[in-house]
């Protein structure tokens, strides 16, 4: 994946829909006007009635403008979302300076919008949200009109009790911003990984398509070519061998037997690679696969097998194929100087452990390795990378997603001191990794890999 589209699914996960927060307001708009006509007709409490429904009034303005500017799926920029949850904020301000302050019960509203924020919008603009809820608290806190109550009664709060909704309030604004800025950013972070495994897996299809398209093509184009070797046959038996025009007819049926070779080579391309992903595998030759392409660039990985009873036996997966390819990749890119590879069996599992002699995993991201967009690699390795799609973090999600449909666990952590070094231990049960294989009847197990 190109650290374009990269930024790409990023900018637009965090796109606020106008409907759904024409929605919410609209919901808003109805329990604020609720609340105003059942505390001035319901309870009898005088208040200033006209000026609350002027600024709900606000709020509608604002929804109807909204409503005709814009269509009901426009996505908001991060300018406009962040200046009308401010105006919410505001708005929210004015009713309850008109209703009490912070007497008001309804005050614990203003973490709404800052909610709203953290789910939707940059840390940066949910900090600024938060910071202008906390300040227009603050100022409900020095000068507000009287909480509406019994004719004849005043109901005035301690100071100090006011001081503690003040800080209810700021405490639930930060509090309730970083955990749904959290939840919401790692809800993100698995779209936008499994968006990234969807490009692949598409690019992938394209390619076998491409394989299928290629075949067809032969098959088409077998007839016609037939016929212009007839002719080309015909020509020279009439024409004369020698001279210029005997030259040209030699090369043209040189040229047809060239095609027709490349269109047989073609044609039987996808019957080869169906018959390949389709053959049984044992475990020793799934390693020796994984291993292939890093003894070809001179990386010696070294390889013990071991088992209990006939090795098993596996339907060639490429998906598997690719996992453990990836995983070993990061272990000889971090890799001090060897990278082991253990593959054993016993009558219930089956496991490969990969292990390395590098620094291991750093302990801040040991706990999340294998999540979307957690990297051991550093800022500049990943800002190299990024030209050509690596360093993003997704490598070992895919590789462990794709291991664990198999029925795979897999488990990566860091070798015990005074060792170094991550492990990587897959496994299987047994009857999973056997699923859909050709086992052959007889009992000897093929040899054992050693390296």
């Amino acid at each position: 994946m190109s650290k374009i589209d990269q930024k790409s699914l990023t900018h637009h996960a965090r796109h606020l829909r106008l409907d759904t927060l024409v929605r919410l307001r609209w919901l808003a708009i109805a329990g604020q006007a609720t609340a105003v006509a059942g505390v001035r007709f319901g309870l009898g409490f005088p208040l200033p009635f006209a000026f609350c429904f002027l600024v709900i009034g606000a709020s509608v303005w604002v929804n109807l403008l909204l409503r005709i500017q814009y269509p009901a799926s426009h996505r908001l920029s991060d300018n406009i979302a962040t200046a009308l949850l401010a105006f919410d904020i505001l708005q929210l301000t004015g009713l309850l300076y008109l209703t009490g302050g912070l007497e008001n019960p309804f005050a614990m509203l203003f973490l709404a919008p800052v909610l709203i924020s953290a789910t939707a919008l940059t840390p940066e603009r949910t900090l600024g949200l938060g910071l202008l809820a906390i300040g227009c608290a603050t100022l409900l806190v020095l000068t507000h009109r009287p909480l509406p109550w019994f004719p004849g009664q005043d109901l005035s709060l301690p100071f100090l009790y006011v001081t503690g909704i003040w800080t209810a309030v700021a405490l639930g604004t930060a509090f309730t911003g970083i955990y749904a800025w959290r939840v919401a950013e790692e809800a993100r972070q698995l779209a936008q990984a499994l968006a990234a495994t969807e490009l692949v897996l598409a690019r992938e299809q394209h390619l076998s398509q491409l394989d299928g398209l290629a075949a067809a093509a032969a098959h088409e184009l077998g007839t016609p070519l037939a016929t212009i070797a007839l002719v080309t046959k015909e020509l020279s038996h009439t024409m004369p061998k020698d001279g210029p025009v005997g030259e040209d007819l030699k090369l043209l049926q040189e040229q047809v037997e060239r095609c027709r070779t490349i269109l047989t080579k073609l044609t039987s391309m996808g019957q080869e690679e169906e018959a390949e992903f389709l053959e049984t595998i044992s475990l020793s030759h799934l390693v020796e696969e994984i291993i292939e392409p890093q003894r070809a660039v001179g990386f010696d990985v070294k390889v013990e097998t071991r088992g209990e009873g006939p090795e098993p036996m596996g339907r060639r997966n490429p998906g598997v194929v690719y996992g453990l390819s990836n995983i070993l990749d990061n272990a000889t890119d971090f890799a001090e100087s060897r990278v082991l590879i253990e593959a054993c069996w016993s009558p219930h599992e089956v496991f490969i452990e990969i292990r390395d002699d590098g620094p291991g995993y750093a302990p801040d991201i040991l706990l999340r390795v294998g999540e979307p967009y957690v990297t051991t690699r550093s800022a500049a390795e990943r800002t190299e990378d990024s030209e050509e799609g690596g360093g993003l973090g997704l490598g070992l999600f895919i590789a462990k997603t794709l291991i664990e449909r198999s029925g795979a666990e897999l488990n990566l952590t860091n070798a015990a001191p005074p060792a170094s070094g991550a492990i990587a231990r897959i496994v299987w049960p047994r009857h999973a990794f056997e699923r859909g294989a050709a086992i052959s009847p007889q009992g000897d197990s093929p040899p054992s890999l050693k390296g």
